[in-house]
């Protein structure tokens, strides 16, 4: 039995650790995920840190809750009117998409490898989610972007495709572990599962700023405890009840980002905080599941599935998704290439460990294999992969770190809003002052490079600047009107 101080200590270096490799991350252009799951197999029992750990169902518990909180702190980052425009093909993407990639890999499995039909299509379901944060830590590390709609569509298919995943996965599970479980059953399920988590996350996104607003806590730090509180609230009700938990929480968040709450920005910045920690715990402690020992008989077989996964499933869930969609041919293989296995995957495939699935054990050492491969390839290569297809956008800013705090607050009719002055515009070369900004507009701070100023009337505006602009609603779009940018 490791003394209490003794664990402590562990994993507060663990936590170190994995705090300064998401820096390196940035330096050696990899996902920070990747070198997270590293230190976990390093610390593991068959790694210089020589820490024991075999409990699937205690990795999958940190799991869940970890991938509740990523999912609701996805939903809660998302702007409506950013993802709006895709949201038909995200949504395609998300439950079709998931679904072709499952069929694929399990025929795949069963015919080239042969598994059974079930364990086939239940290690498609494992890998058919992907994690678009790792791919965005990559291009965001080096400033790059891609053009039009893709980072909204990658964002939205990120967040919503786990729930479906989880579905499959676990409906799979059931059939493996119930001779008499009939392939026919999972149908119903999938609309019990998808209607309620639909219904209850609106309906629980909608409840939680009712209790925010209303509630009138004493202390401000009180209200991250709230929606801690909240989140996992919403995932064990709908669990509970039949519906898919993890749907729930993620438009739970989507609908508090659509609505104004008290002390948004410090309940944002929080659960910003909190699912970095879910992300690295959640790693760290899966990384450390694994015995690398392990992952050596599957290479083989791992390699296979990666690479069909990557030339084949993805690309046929992208093209057969978006097949109605107006993206170019480019487009649509950028979005294939970007399809990277994540975080998801290894939680799933705890599911069949759990519930002592036959085969279960080769299959989360395949899977994880099959996550650290796409990682490793796909995430290395997506900067170059984006600038051949020329959908990068090198002239895409990343938004503004302003060192301002503002609370906003329902009975306050102002927002403070980043807007940027583009090259060519005609308010480049102009002082503020000319600019005739309505009376509700106040040009608080510019980002000039690296640096900020506090400008004033005389200030000259230079193409690229970020203006951070405090305004209300209505002069808020006249403002909008007068630099020519909805940014």
């Amino acid at each position: 039995m490791i003394a209490i101080e003794s664990l402590l200590l562990i994993a507060s270096i663990l936590l170190l650790i994995s705090i300064f490799a998401s820096k390196a991350s940035g330096r050696l252009g990899v996902p920070a995920l990747l070198l997270f799951l590293i230190i976990g197999m390093l610390a593991g029992s068959e790694g210089p840190g020589k820490i024991y750990f075999d409990d699937p169902w205690l990795a999958q518990l940190v799991g869940v809750v970890a991938l509740a909180f990523i999912l609701y702190d996805g939903g809660l980052s998302t702007e409506w009117k950013v993802i709006q425009p895709v949201l038909r093909g995200g949504v395609t993407l998300s439950t079709m998409g998931v679904l072709v990639s499952t069929i694929a890999v399990g025929l795949f499995a069963h015919i080239v490898l042969n598994t059974s039909l079930i364990e086939g299509l239940l290690l498609g379901a494992i890998v058919s989610s992907t994690d678009a944060a790792a791919v965005f830590s990559v291009l965001r590390s080096r400033d790059v972007r891609l053009k039009g709609r893709l980072e909204p569509l990658l964002e939205f298919e990120s967040g919503s495709n786990d729930p479906m995943a989880v579905f499959l996965t676990i409906g799979f599970t059931g059939l493996l572990v119930d001779p008499n479980g009939r392939l026919i059953d999972l149908v119903p399920m999938f609309f019990q599962q998808m209607s309620l988590g639909i219904a209850l996350g609106f309906g629980l996104g909608k409840g939680m700023v009712f209790v925010v607003n209303r509630i009138k806590l004493g202390y401000e730090g009180l209200y991250p405890v709230l929606t801690i509180t909240l989140v996992l609230l919403a995932y064990g009700a709908t669990t509970s009840l039949g519906g898919n938990g993890f749907l729930a929480v993620y438009l739970a968040g989507l609908v508090m980002r659509r609505t104004d709450f008290l002390h948004r920005r410090t309940v944002m910045r929080f659960h910003d905080g909190l699912a970095w920690l879910m992300q690295i715990a959640m790693f760290l402690t899966l990384g450390l599941l694994v015995f690398p020992s392990q992952l050596i008989p599957v290479v083989g077989v791992g390699l296979l599935v990666s690479a069909f996964l990557i030339l084949v499933a993805r690309p046929a869930s992208v093209f057969i998704s978006l097949l109605l969609s107006r993206m170019t041919i480019k487009e649509k293989v950028m979005v294939s290439w970007v399809g990277l296995r994540g975080a998801a995957p290894i939680i799933l495939a705890t599911f069949p460990l759990v519930a002592r699935a036959p085969h279960a054990d080769t299959i989360f050492h395949l899977v994880f294999f099959i996550v650290l491969t796409s990682i490793l390839l796909q995430g290395m290569f997506i900067m170059p992969v984006a600038r051949w297809l020329k959908v990068d956008d090198p002239a895409g800013k990343s938004p503004l770190r302003s060192p301002l705090e503002f609370v906003e607050s329902p009975e306050l009719d102002s927002q403070l809003v980043e807007m940027g002055v583009k090259p060519g515009s005609s308010v480049v070369g102009r002082h503020i002052v000319e600019l005739n900004l309505p009376g509700g507009a106040l040009v608080v701070l510019i980002g000039k490079g690296n640096r900020f100023i506090v400008p004033n009337g005389g200030t000259m505006l230079e193409a690229g600047d970020r203006l951070m602009v405090l305004a209300d609603t209505e002069s808020l779009k006249i403002v909008k009107e007068i630099l020519g940018n909805d940014v």
